[in-house]
């Protein structure tokens, strides 16, 4: 059940939840999240970042990813996610990615606009959706990325002059957190939403506490990314049975666990929305 953002996106909003957005870096993990989003009968988006890109590259992680989502038993929408270049928007188009993310938050608002508008140029012709972002999520492990609030006045603006389908938006997420604990503000989300008619994105989720996702949606974000909650759970599973087991080498035997925790995560974390 093949699909692009712009259609889970619809579906979730019709339920009246959020749409699930997890980063995966290969097979295990994927095939975890779709398993999740199975018992749960909620669509969902497997992404991969700029890591998985960097490891795997984007038509390998499409060939996978794509036939993975065809098979799945609930939407499924393959995203590409971060992206800085124009050409990797184009490959990933090109490898049949169904979304993309251009992001150009670190550029000025104008420079920001442009690439973003160039990003819709080559995606909106083969129907694939595209995300962008205007304020800036930051790093905790990179002081360098600047983290800048979303201006609501900026981000009506942007989303007129783009015409994206989803906007990212900064209301005190950080990337890449292990521990829960943001400080967020809802009430700027909500003047977000009041002005921006496309659904809203939440990066760097695994920061938020649990009881706050779902106020997330209520206050009006729809699409949820996840990624550094998975990759805990499942490094923490795989190193807990080679410290049991010091002459285990099977990394498929071991595998199975990993996959049963991710699953049982991303549950966790789907219920949330």
């Amino acid at each position: 059940m093949l699909c692009n953002l712009k259609e889970a996106a619809r579906i979730a909003i019709a339920e009246n939840s959020g749409l699930p957005a997890f980063n995966v870096f290969g097979y295990e993990d994927a095939a975890a999240v779709i398993n999740a989003a199975e018992r749960m009968n909620r669509p969902v988006v497997l992404m991969t970042n700029k890591v998985a890109v960097a490891h795997m590259g984007i038509p390998v992680l499409a060939g996978m990813l794509l036939e993975m989502a065809r098979r799945s038993e609930v939407p499924t929408c393959v995203h590409l996610d971060h992206a800085t270049e124009l050409a990797d928007i184009r490959q990933a188009v090109d490898s049949g990615y169904t979304s993309v993310m251009i992001d150009g938050s670190q550029l000025p608002f104008d420079e920001n606009v442009a690439v973003t508008r160039a990003a819709v140029e080559i995606a909106r012709p083969r129907g694939v959706s595209v995300e962008a972002e205007i304020g800036s999520v930051g790093y905790s492990d990179n002081a360098d990325a600047k983290r800048r609030f979303t201006d609501p006045g900026e981000a009506e603006r942007f989303a007129a002059l783009t015409g994206v389908d989803a906007l990212a938006v900064a209301v005190g997420t950080v990337h890449r957190m292990e521990t829960q604990g943001v400080d967020l503000q809802f009430d700027l989300l909500r003047s977000i939403r009041q002005v921006v008619k496309i659904p809203l994105v939440i990066h760097g989720s695994t920061g938020v506490a649990d009881r706050d996702l779902r106020r997330l949606i209520e206050c009006g974000a729809v699409k949820i990314n996840m990624g550094t909650t998975l990759r805990m759970v499942f490094g923490q599973t795989l190193r807990e049975q080679i410290e049991e087991n010091p002459k285990l080498f099977d990394r498929v035997e071991m595998y199975q666990k990993c996959m049963k925790a991710v699953e049982g995560k991303a549950i966790e974390k789907i219920k949330c929305l």
